[in-house]
This record gives structure tokens, C-alpha cells and sequence, in this order.
């Protein structure tokens, strides 16, 4: 027993003795160069790994001595081929610390980009683009990652418009170090540029023909990536499905001819919505609303919505009929019941509207006709009766066209760096055909966001609104037909629609103009918090006597789970007749 527990004290000594030479680790230190070079240099070397593994003496005297190779090695992709790397071993305690001394020497310079392409292809817009960033290289430093992705985009280009045969046959980078040059070799055998075959929808719940309307090109056009991503984007908006795939048929192409698969599931038939709301505009309320995604197997849509608030009721019905044709186009008919009390009228009406939409010249244009009727009162503070002096009160009924273009701009549409919108509308009476009064109104809206300063964390917001005129007789509009001035989206500081000319009672009851511009600048202390200074100035007016109200105050800005909130307040400047702070709350989005 005695002879056993000797022998195996024996076998262990070897092992006691290596574990009493382990060290916890290698401290690699570069200098000499800064990142992304020194990131380059230490990701080569393989000493890096054994930051936080043990290692022995003998392992990094044998890693030190391949350290120099490893870390020049690391710096060719960068272009430096000609680089000396020195360095110092030293014992620190149980660890090591290892020194490169780096002198990165003369880059190679890129004298010469070769480059052959089929006529066909390179004839190419997109082509063109993918083709100068390569021959851009020649005079900068050999950089392999920029040369890489410069050669593939262009490989991902051929196959995008439709080569998808294509071939890399050359692609060389010949340096020569003595003169410290390279020269970049590439060629492409583009082959057939290939076409669209038919276009095969799976899982459709509507007829057949009717998703044609979504397909941006036709049997035959040339192949191209951009417009089955168009496809797929098209498809998604329509709100028909819950999945979407675009699968173009490669392998089984034949004759130059690619046939396209779009594998569809329905999205839930019926959708409800509602819930409570607050704005200072309307007050506290409730929203509840019922759409059918699909009527019919033609794709037919039909939306409700019941808005019950403090200051704003409203019932209304939307029917589309969607066309088909590459511009989205669809008949609408709605109608729609509105009373609404503000802080100068009240007004109670029936709309009925119907129109066409579609895209136009990437606008969306509104060619519509609206007969409107119903009874309003003007120049009403607060719970007065009705009888009081000075009230005005009206009925009419009014039947006009309306000509609308909208369009808007977003980089990121739950929060802008860059973006604008316009809208632009023109309505009128055919005289006093089936009207109660003859009028014509022009309307514009714009607004620009931009960000600006480190981290984009300050926007600028600039908005305006106007509007103008001509009737026979102002009294016979609506409220909603005048122009008022104030409110969350108008001038802050000022109540809803609180501010425009006056009666003879001095009472606010709306003018046939309105000019109103606002400047506002955010800043955020974090993601989701910051604020706003903002001045707001304009006023509604009739004839040429614009006296402009202005309000200016500071706001709270939070990125909330359901969109930007937005608490502001507001005071009027130089106003004899309001004083005070006027509280404004929004929540929807920039745009």
C-alpha cells in the first residue's frame, strides 16, 4: 500500500510543478497607432485570448515571438504592408504584460481599378452608381473592407435588375510593395438580363384579378428586386393580410423568364377599436369604432366611428371601393353627424360626402363632392342662452366640390429627424345651385421638422396654416366653413378657435381669412423626455385687417408607449383682452 501512494505521488509531482507555473493572464498594450488600427493589431494577435486563460510561461514565450508577424498581418487589410512591429515581454507579478510598437510605414495607394462589364449592364442607372464607387477607389489608400463591400453591391445590383445568371469571373487586388501600389482586377459575365413571367397569388380571399391592381409592373418588364419589395410594401398596406411573402421563382426560371409567388393568409375580417381620450381642444371622451377590412370578395371597406367627448360628438360612416390600376385609387361615400361646441359656437350638422382618391405625382389627390346641412350659432361665451344679444344664429345648407392634394415626407414617422407635409384644398359652390349660398375657399397647411446638434437631441418645427375666402354671404356658413384662430394646433396660449373678428356685440364669430405660422425648438434629456419653447402668432380676419395674436410658452415632450404626448403652456403676448396661461395637450403623431 505504502509502494502504491509513493508511485502515485510520483506521477502527480509533474502536474503540482505545472500547475505552480500557471499565471492568470497576458495584458497586451499597442502603441503607436489608434483605432481602427490598434483594434486591427489586437484582434490579430493571438496573445488577446489570453486576457482572463491561464497560460504558462513556456506559451507566451512562444506566443511573444509570433506576435510581430501576427500583428503586421493585421494591419494589411488596411492597407499597410510595409509596417514594423517591435515589442517588450515583461513579468508582472503572477501575470505578463506584453508591448507592441507599431509603425503602420507607408499605406498602399490603389493606382488602377480594372473593371469589365457587359454593355447591357452597365448602361444601368443603378449599375452606374455601383460601378463609380469602385473606380472612386483609385488614388485612396487600399482598404479591403471598402473594396469588398464596393464589389459585392455591384454583384447584388446585377441580380437585383434581373442578371441572374451573373458571374464574378476575375477579382484580384495586386500589390506590388516596393512602390507601395495596387491594382484592382475585376470582371463580371453578366449573361441574359432576365424578365418577368406571371405573377401566382396563393391564399387570396378575393376574386381573381383583383390583387393585380398591387402589382407595379407587368409580364414581360425586366426583373427587378426594388419593385417586388414595392410589391410586398403594397400588399402589407392594404390591410387585408397578416402575411405577406414575395417569392420570386429563380430556380424554376426558364426562357428568361421569372415567375413570381405572393403566398398570402388573411388578416382578422373585423376589427374593434375604442377607448378614452383627452385633448384641450375636445375635452375627455371616448372613442369606440367598427371597420371591415373586407365587405365582399371585390375588397369592398367599411369603417364606423362613435366619438362621444365634453366638447365634440361625432357619428360617422366611410364606404371604399377600391379600382384597380397602379395609382391605388378608390370611391369613397361617407356620411357623417357632428355637434361640436367650442369656446365661440356650436353647431350641429350632416355631411355627406363622396370622392375619389388616388396617387397622383406621389401626392394623394381628393376629387369629391360634399352636401353639408344643419343649424349653428356664432358668438356664444361659454353657457350663455341662446337668446342673448349678440348671438348669431344660422341654418343652411350647403353643397360644394372639393379638390384636395396632400403629401408628406418622414424618415422615421414616430419620430422625425427630417420630414414635412402639405396639404392643399379648394372648394366651392356651383353658385347657389341646391345651396343656400354661393362661396369658394382655398386652404394650405405645411409643416417642417428637422434635427439638429449632437445626437440629434434638438428639433426644429416650423408650421403654417391659411386660408381665404369669397361668399355672397358669410352668414350662412357653418362654423366649419369659417376661419377661427387659437388652440392646441393654432395659437397657443389662446382657447379653441377662441380668437377672429368680432360682431358689433364684440363677439368672436369667425372670418373669411386665417394666417397662422408657429416656431417651436425641442430638446431631449433623454430618449423619451424632453421639452419645447415655442411662439405662435396669427389671427383669422376678413377684408385686409390681419392683427396677428401671439402666444408663446414651453412644453413637456414624452415618447410614450401609444406616441408622442405632447403638454404645452401657453400665454398670449401683448393682448389686452386675454391674460392667464392656457393649458394644451396633444398626443398623435408629428405628421
Amino acid at each position: 500500500m505504502r509502494r502504491t501512494a509513493r508511485r502515485l505521488s510520483l506521477l502527480l509531482l509533474p502536474l503540482l510543478l505545472l500547475a505552480s507555473q500557471a499565471h492568470a493572464g497576458v495584458q497586451l498594450v499597442v502603441d503607436g497607432v489608434e483605432d481602427p488600427l490598434k483594434g486591427a493589431v489586437i484582434s490579430a494577435t493571438e496573445l488577446s485570448q489570453y486576457a482572463t486563460r491561464d497560460v504558462s510561461d513556456a506559451q507566451v514565450r512562444r506566443l511573444y515571438q509570433h506576435a510581430p508577424e501576427q500583428a503586421k498581418s493585421g494591419l494589411e487589410p488596411y492597407g499597410y504592408y510595409d509596417a514594423t512591429v517591435t515589442g517588450d515581454l515583461q513579468q508582472v507579478g503572477k501575470d505578463w504584460r506584453v508591448t507592441l510598437h507599431v509603425k503602420p510605414g507607408e499605406p498602399v495607394k490603389v493606382t488602377a481599378v480594372e473593371l469589365q462589364l457587359d454593355k447591357e449592364a452597365a448602361d444601368l442607372a443603378p449599375l452606374r452608381r455601383a460601378k463609380r464607387s469602385l473606380e472612386r477607389l483609385k488614388g485612396q489608400r487600399l482598404d479591403h473592407g471598402a473594396y469588398d463591400a464596393a464589389r459585392d453591391t455591384l454583384s447584388g445590383q446585377l441580380t437585383a435588375n434581373g442578371f441572374l445568371d451573373a458571374r464574378l469571373v476575375t477579382h484580384r487586388v495586386e500589390v506590388t510593395r516596393a512602390n507601395h501600389s495596387a491594382v484592382i482586377k475585376l470582371a463580371w459575365q453578366a449573361g441574359p438580363r432576365y424578365r418577368y413571367g406571371q405573377v401566382r397569388f396563393e391564399g387570396s380571399q378575393f376574386n381573381d384579378g383583383f390583387l393585380d391592381r398591387y402589382v407595379p409592373f407587368k409580364s414581360g418588364d425586366y426583373f427587378s428586386q426594388d419593385q417586388l419589395l414595392e410589391l410586398q410594401q403594397a400588399l402589407n398596406g392594404a390591410d387585408y393580410f397578416a402575411v405577406v411573402n414575395v417569392l420570386p421563382d429563380v430556380d424554376e426560371a426558364k426562357n428568361g423568364s421569372v415567375d413570381v409567388t405572393v403566398q398570402l393568409a388573411p388578416a382578422k375580417r373585423t376589427i374593434y377599436t375604442g377607448g378614452p381620450f383627452i385633448g384641450t381642444d375636445t375635452g375627455v371622451g371616448l372613442r369606440g369604432g367598427v371597420e371591415r377590412r373586407w365587405v365582399n370578395r371585390r375588397g369592398h371597406k367599411w369603417k364606423n366611428e362613435l366619438v362621444v367627448a365634453q366638447k365634440l360628438k361625432t357619428l360617422s360612416t366611410l364606404y371604399s371601393i377600391p379600382m384597380p390600376g397602379p395609382n391605388q385609387r378608390s370611391y369613397n361615400f361617407g356620411a357623417n353627424f357632428r355637434d361640436a361646441n367650442t369656446t365661440t359656437s356650436q353647431s350641429r350638422t350632416l355631411e355627406l360626402v363622396g370622392n375619389e382618391t388616388r396617387q397622383w405625382h406621389n401626392w394623394t389627390r381628393t376629387l369629391g363632392v360634399h352636401a353639408l346641412s344643419g343649424t349653428f350659432t356664432v358668438g356664444k361665451r361659454g353657457n350663455e342662452p341662446d337668446s342673448t344679444p349678440g348671438i348669431e344664429h344660422g341654418r343652411s345648407t350647403l353643397v360644394f366640390a372639393e379638390a384636395g392634394l396632400t403629401r408628406k415626407k418622414a424618415d422615421n414617422p414616430d419620430f422625425v429627424h427630417r420630414g414635412w407635409s402639405i396639404s392643399l384644398a379648394a372648394r366651392s359652390t356651383a353658385g347657389t345651385l341646391l345651396s343656400d349660398a354661393s362661396f369658394s375657399q382655398l386652404t394650405a397647411d405645411a409643416k417642417w421638422i428637422r434635427a439638429f446638434g449632437a445626437k440629434s437631441r434638438n428639433r426644429l418645427i416650423l408650421r403654417g396654416s391659411a386660408g381665404y375666402t369669397w361668399t355672397d354671404d358669410f352668414t350662412a356658413l357653418p362654423p366649419q366653413l369659417r376661419f377661427f384662430a387659437g388652440g392646441d394646433r393654432s395659437v397657443r396660449g389662446y382657447g379653441y378657435q377662441s380668437i377672429g373678428p368680432r360682431n358689433s356685440d364684440d363677439r368672436v364669430i369667425g372670418g373669411k381669412n386665417l394666417l397662422v405660422a408657429s416656431t417651436e425648438v425641442e430638446h431631449y434629456f433623454t430618449r423619451n423626455w424632453g421639452m419645447a419653447a415655442f411662439v405662435d402668432a396669427g389671427n383669422a380676419f376678413s377684408g385686409v385687417d390681419y392683427r396677428p395674436k401671439i402666444g408663446a410658452g414651453l412644453g413637456v415632450r414624452w415618447r410614450s408607449p401609444v406616441g408622442m404626448i405632447r403638454v404645452d403652456l401657453g400665454t398670449p403676448i401683448h393682448d389686452n383682452r386675454e391674460h392667464g396661461i392656457q393649458l394644451h395637450l396633444v398626443i398623435g403623431p408629428d405628421l
